[in-house]
């Protein structure tokens, strides 16, 4: 890939303008403000999506060429941004040449008949060839447990670090936002050092209305380092529970939660969903299920990955230790796991990386029921034993994969706040039917650090590496923020999995052979 041959500079905006004291006359003739940038999503072969955000009604245009000149474009007229979905327009362009660097300028032009036009904001991205070598990055857990962008420390700079590497695509694993999280002016951290906040209404409080979970994803575009991370690496977008609301699940209860006037889970998913899938740069399902999130997406012969949702379609937290399969153990759900156990069969490429909200083998909590039994968030229920309530689906996916002889195949996760390096062991697990495989963790992505949990041995999970703060909830300022980074090699085929700090520095390394 070539390096970035053109930085992307004031076309990237800055914080939002206030403007009170402008007359209407010349807020009216001014062009419409792209204040969220720009991002692309769901790049496969010659198709990726454009997204952006105008503040007003207006239309997109999106002009590309394979050169900074921009000689040679061409021109696409994109849709209307309209209220109903928060000014957001995704536009799709197909057909571009592979192993090419992508140069992007979008703009907007407002419904009046003198189209005002926005400044266009400039944007890149690279084709990925057959044959070419692979990098991409993944993490999750995006301002979470109230650190927010922190304009002193430098905002959200783990993303700087992400894109400093140049990775051809990014894979952001969950808790993009917290829906659920108030994020205060200040906040004290370790040693009493004081944290600030850049605070926005809609993340004064917990997020109820569409406007407010809107407001959540508004919040994050703010970050310079967020907006040029955008506006250079396309994304993969999944989602967990903190785009709603933490644990979710059918057994959810706000009742108590005095900081709540909307108690219905329902209606908090349907606003959630409609602020996840207008935010994401995801490429739409179509109409048999717009709003699903689990996908495939290749990368030519070297890779497959496999999207996964693991909470849409989950049963009700509970003690998880139900002994036969039924909709209370469901995590990811039947249609899912056969998407999932086709797709595997039939991929011809050499690695598969499944892209998962949440690690198998780790003991995730979700408090106890009224009975004093342990409730849990996750597929591992704490017991160590043969696979019991949602690890019955698991188990039943593994011996899938044993049974078909499927080969090289990666999990990577997050959700847990911090970095891991999982191997599961069929010789040292409960439920043993099953082919080892690795499972690797990264995050927080400016985030509070916790870690590292309990494990659950039903599947042989082995930490071969973990690294975690001492004191739980460690602010951005205690340096516990990794991200991951993958490498595959097309000449040997070998694929390296690298954990890296907030500053880009590698903590630990991993290469994996093809078989």
């Amino acid at each position: 890939m070539n390096p970035r041959n053109f930085r992307l500079g004031t076309a990237l905006i800055a914080l939002p303008l206030m403007m009170g004291c402008a007359s209407t006359q010349a807020v009216a003739a001014a062009g419409p403000a792209m204040d969220q940038g720009v991002q692309f999503g769901d790049l496969q072969g010659g198709n990726v999506i454009v997204w952006s955000r105008a503040d007003r009604e207006a239309r997109m245009m999106v002009e590309y060429a394979y050169n900074n000149k921009f000689k040679g474009s061409k021109v696409v007229r994109g849709s209307y941004a309209t209220a109903g979905e928060d000014f957001i327009v995704r536009q799709e362009l197909t057909g571009l040449k592979l192993g090419q660097d992508v140069y992007v300028k979008v703009w907007f032009e407002d419904l009046t008949n003198a189209r005002n036009q926005s400044v266009p904001v400039l944007g890149q991205f690279h084709t990925i060839a057959p044959g070419e070598a692979i990098r991409f990055v993944w993490g999750g857990d995006t301002n979470g447990q109230g650190w927010g962008i922190n304009l002193a420390f430098g905002g959200m700079k783990i993303y700087e670090a992400m894109r400093q590497v140049n990775p051809q695509f990014f894979i952001h694993s969950g808790d993009n936002i917290y829906a659920d999280g108030v994020i205060l002016p200040s906040a004290t951290a370790e040693n009493g050092k004081t944290w600030t906040n850049i605070v926005t209404p809609e993340v004064s409080k917990v997020a109820e209305t569409q406007a407010e979970f809107w407001g959540r994803y508004k919040y994050n575009l703010l970050d310079e380092n967020v907006r040029r991370f955008n506006a250079e690496v396309p994304q993969i977008w999944q989602w967990d529970d903190h785009e709603v609301v933490n644990n979710w699940s059918d057994a959810k209860d706000l009742s108590a939660d005095p900081r709540y006037t909307v108690k219905d889970i329902p209606t908090l998913v349907a606003r959630a969903d409609i602020a996840f899938h207008d935010y994401a740069p995801l490429r739409p399902e179509g109409a048999n299920e717009p709003e699903r999130v689990y996908r495939k997406i290749s990368y030519g012969p070297l890779l497959d990955v496999f999207v996964l949702d693991m909470r849409s379609y989950r049963g009700p937290n509970s003690a998880n230790l139900q002994a036969a399969p039924g909709p209370d153990t469901a995590f990811m759900g039947r249609k899912q796991v056969a998407w999932l156990e086709n797709g595997l069969k039939k991929s011809t490429a050499t690695w598969k990386v499944v892209a998962a909200d949440m690690p198998i083998g780790l003991n995730v909590g979700d408090g106890t029921n009224p009975d004093g039994t342990p409730r849990w968030e996750a597929i591992a229920n704490g017991n160590n034993g043969p696979a019991l309530g949602r690890e019955l689906e698991i188990a039943g996916l593994l011996s899938f994969i044993k049974a078909q002889g499927i080969k090289n195949i990666v999990w990577l996760t997050a959700d847990v706040h911090y970095a891991a390096a999982h191997y599961y062991d069929p010789s040292k697990a409960a439920s043993n039917d099953f082919l080892p495989f690795w499972e690797f963790v990264a995050g927080p992505l400016n985030a509070g650090s916790f870690g590292p949990n309990t494990k659950d041995q039903t599947f042989g999970i082995q930490p071969v590496f973990e690294i975690a703060p001492a004191v739980q909830n460690s602010s951005p300022y205690a340096g516990y923020q990794f991200f991951g980074q993958v490498d595959i090699d097309p000449a040997t085929q070998a694929l390296t999995v690298q954990f890296k700090d907030i500053n880009g520095q590698p903590v630990y390394g991993k290469l994996l052979s093809a078989e």
